[in-house]
């Protein structure tokens, strides 16, 4: 009786543990996407908002732009996306697509000048085709996209 009592004691550490650890490769990699985000955001934003601008030139593993995969969903109101594609990198083990996008808000003719919406979507998912090996559950594939909203303003001078 007392063996039994010991392996169901046991059988139940050993599910907290696996939960734990679960929810913690969760909050990490929810982490470096905040991370990547604010990054992103913050270097196209010192490009003025620039409709040019490219991450891979960041040189920190961003892939070329692949096609929009079927199921990346953006919120309503955030504009054109830039390059037309998604943008992949593995940070900490997470595999994240990257979506940049676009919008002129407010342009003001008086004082020539235009406000730009950058939004950073970043979705969780395998990347180039390959399945994520940390994330046997497919917990972070279904996990919505998290989005990143900053502004800029564009003068006369481009900035």
């Amino acid at each position: 009786m007392a063996a039994i009592i010991l392996v169901v004691a046991a059988m139940g550490t050993m599910r907290c543990q696996y939960f734990a650890a679960t929810h913690a490769r969760i909050a990490r990699a929810q982490t470096a996407a905040a991370h990547v985000a604010q990054l992103l955001s913050e270097d196209w934003k010192s490009t003025g908002g620039s409709t040019e601008y490219d991450p891979t030139a960041l040189g920190l593993g961003f892939s070329e732009p692949l096609a929009v995969p079927s199921g990346f969903t953006t919120a309503e109101g955030l504009g054109s996306t830039l390059n037309d594609g998604v943008y992949s990198v593995t940070v900490d083990d997470a595999p994240l697509l990257v979506m940049l996008k676009y919008l002129d808000v407010v342009q003001d003719s008086h004082v020539e000048a235009t406000l730009r919406q950058l939004s950073v979507v970043i979705r969780f998912g395998a990347t180039r085709g390959r399945e994520d090996q940390h994330d046997p559950d497919n917990r972070l594939a279904e996990m919505p996209p998290m989005t990143w909203v900053t502004y800029v303003r564009i003068d006369a001078s481009n900035g």
